[in-house]
């Protein structure tokens, strides 16, 4: 990547710093825009990088894209918003795919013409996989609403609903997830009086009831795992309380928190004993080659009094993909409690070399601290460290890798601190992150100005998802729902 290009931004900064009366004044600084994405690093499909001029009185708003091969793009607005048409963008980093891009912007500013310092993206051949499904919720505490899960697709501005809560009154939706990004096989929880544990595998739809005469509920976070054989929940008992601080609004926290398998083919929880215990298991996640269970642990605590005392460790216990059996013996990986920290949703890459997960000073909820940071664990080294370059001075969250574990997509507040939105960051074969970029939109700063609803658990697909929502509409209706069954080893 960025081959040839040092020297093609030293020439066109050099020239593009000496005034020019043909084409306008000419500043050495970078235009204002929103998203930001100057100096990002992108997939070569990626949907048209469009923004907004942000300089104060500047109007009539030009940008050309240039490749380092000689190709240009060129495109003008009447207003802020700078639109790249989809296909030449698309042809563009094609062309460009492993290198670099430059693009100049210029605006009218009291009648004259000010050109910007050109500024670089950056066209990684390393591509991104067909979109993100997340949910869409008001940031609210008490009241759901109208919320939904949604699909993305990461080449252009597609979207659609997989599943809104309008389908089913008086009801919530969450915990999406999908095996390895396949979205054949996905699972979803909806919570309500005729609520139950949706799950989709080869085309086939199942509602289940999760809680058993033998668990403390039914089934909270889940993780399938690579087989497509079993499914890994905790089992939590949530709760919330608010604070009357400005900074600090809620805090959310389990009374109750196990770990249970569900085995697909044979529709039963199984329960090692190991991980239902007295002390909080949560966030479970299965390793990349399924031999091993990474979880998040903490010892109970007089909650809500003793909240920030709860802090909560990163450990690890084997797993026989065979038979569904686990070890004997429990492993702290990072003994985070040591360092005055809590550890949650420890994220796998897929090709097992990274776990990511959110790091903060105590709790279990990281979207509610504006402290909490996104990690990197090398599983070679078992060196863990925090990635400057995609942390911010607000929360982190909610990160997911690319089927290819070159990307992550995770949820900030880093724009205003209140709504969620989902950024996307590079990382390379040897852990090395690039500068994040926001979610492209056709109008950016329209959309997300006017958007009330926040982005969360944005996780990637490798296709469209295909929900029968008819046939899910009339199970829940008629409450005709699997019993799951439980097994203790």
């Amino acid at each position: 990547m960025r081959r040839c290009f040092t020297g093609f931004v030293v020439l066109l900064l050099a020239l593009a710093c000496k005034p020019s009366p043909e084409n306008g004044t000419v500043s050495c600084g970078y235009p204002a825009i929103f998203p930001d994405y100057i100096g990002v690093t992108i997939p070569v499909n990626i949907a048209p990088l469009n923004f907004d001029v942000t300089e104060r009185g500047a109007d009539r708003v030009t940008a050309v894209v240039a490749g380092t091969n000689g190709d240009t793009l060129h495109c003008s607005s009447g207003d802020k918003t700078v639109r790249f048409p989809l296909k030449k963008w698309s042809a563009l980093l094609k062309a460009n795919s492993g290198d670099s891009l430059l693009i100049t912007v210029s605006v009218r500013h009291n009648g004259k013409r000010i050109v910007f310092r050109p500024f670089p993206v950056y066209v990684s051949d390393d591509s991104i996989d067909y979109g993100i499904v997340f949910r869409h919720i008001a940031p609210g505490y008490e009241v759901y609403s109208k919320m939904g899960i949604y699909e993305r697709e990461l080449s252009s501005f597609r979207q659609k609903p997989v599943y809104e809560n309008t389908l089913i009154p008086q009801t919530c939706v969450n915990c999406h997830s999908f095996r390895q990004a396949s979205p054949d096989s996905f699972v979803l929880h909806v919570r309500g009086e005729k609520g139950g544990t949706v799950l989709q595998q080869n085309g086939i739809l199942r509602y289940l009831e999760t809680k058993t005469d033998s668990t403390a509920g039914a089934f909270s976070y889940p993780c399938w795992h690579p087989s497509g054989k079993y499914i890994v929940f905790s089992i939590n008992r949530t709760f919330q309380s608010f604070h009357v601080t400005r900074e600090d609004r809620v805090e959310v926290f389990d009374r109750v928190a196990d770990i249970v398998v569900y085995d697909v083919q044979r529709n039963k929880v199984i329960d090692t004993g190991l991980l239902t215990t007295e002390d909080h298991e949560t966030y479970p996640v299965f390793s990349a080659d399924g031999r091993i269970l990474y979880f998040c642990s903490a010892p109970a605590m007089n909650m809500p009094a003793d909240y920030k005392k709860l802090r909560y460790n990163l450990c690890r216990i084997s797993f026989n993909p065979q038979d569904g059996t686990f070890g004997t013996e429990i492993e702290t990986v990072i003994d985070a409690v040591a360092l005055g920290k809590s550890i949650a949703m420890p994220v796998p890459s897929c090709d097992g070399r990274y776990i990511m997960f959110s790091i903060m000073d105590y709790g279990t909820f990281p979207i509610n601290h504006r402290e909490a940071d996104l990690a990197l664990l090398n599983m070679e080294t078992m060196e863990w460290h925090i990635p400057q370059a995609i942390n911010s001075n607000d929360v982190e969250s909610y990160h997911s890798w690319s089927s290819n574990s070159r990307w992550v997509v995770f949820a900030s507040r880093r724009r205003d601190g209140l709504f969620v939105h989902p950024y996307f960051a590079h990382v390379s074969s040897n852990g090395i992150t690039g500068k994040p970029f926001m979610l492209p939109q056709r109008n950016p700063q329209q959309f997300y100005d006017r958007l009330i609803y926040s982005y969360n658990c944005p996780e990637f697909v490798s296709g469209p998802v295909r929900l029968d929502l008819r046939q899910l509409e009339r199970k829940a209706n008629a409450m005709d729902k699997e019993q799951v069954g439980y097994e203790s080893l």
